[in-house]
């Protein structure tokens, strides 16, 4: 069990579109550009989100996609199950039919059904409790601690090359 590229490139291109919704509609192709996935793969998963009603596209010059909700009412499991992404630990994909070692049990369940059943409940419990604004939130804090190591490291240079003019 894995999230596949479909559910990280849409998550990663929503947390990208959130982090400037204030400036207008943005572009696939800048999204493209800055996170590294695929035009036409973009193209694909925009066009789910936007069946899902968690983007709008905006058409003309100075078009592109816009949030159709407030980042803090899309969920991250909103955005995964719009792009198909199945989120299923057993092997039988919930069928309670598994194709091995059976327990014993008439149902047809094999013996770790019920384990990876619940692994799925809790795994869409926790992506239901995050929200596109909590990511959104958590990377503009990563941004700004960024910052000052940046500013601390262009001090230190202007100070070693003082230092070596003085000397």
């Amino acid at each position: 069990m894995r999230l596949t590229t479909k559910g990280r490139f849409a998550v990663t291109a929503m947390i990208d579109l959130a982090l400037r919704q204030n400036s207008g509609p943005i572009t696939l192709s800048t999204v493209s550009e800055r996170q590294n996935i695929s035009l036409s793969y973009l193209e694909q998963l925009f066009g789910k989100l936007r069946r899902h009603e968690l983007v709008e596209s905006i058409r003309g010059p100075g078009g592109g996609y816009i949030l159709a909700r407030f980042a803090r009412e899309i969920t991250i499991a909103d955005i995964i199950f719009a792009v198909d992404e199945p989120l299923d630990a057993t092997s039988c994909g919930s069928k309670s039919e598994c194709a091995s070692g059976k327990d014993g049990n008439p149902s047809g369940k094999c013996m770790t059904h019920d384990l990876w059943t619940n692994l799925n409940r809790k795994m869409v419990d926790y992506l239901d409790s995050v929200t596109l604004q909590d990511l959104v939130d958590q990377q503009r804090m990563r941004q700004l601690n960024q910052v000052p190591q940046t500013s601390s490291v262009l001090m230190q240079r202007k100070t070693d090359t003082l230092s070596s003019v003085i000397v």
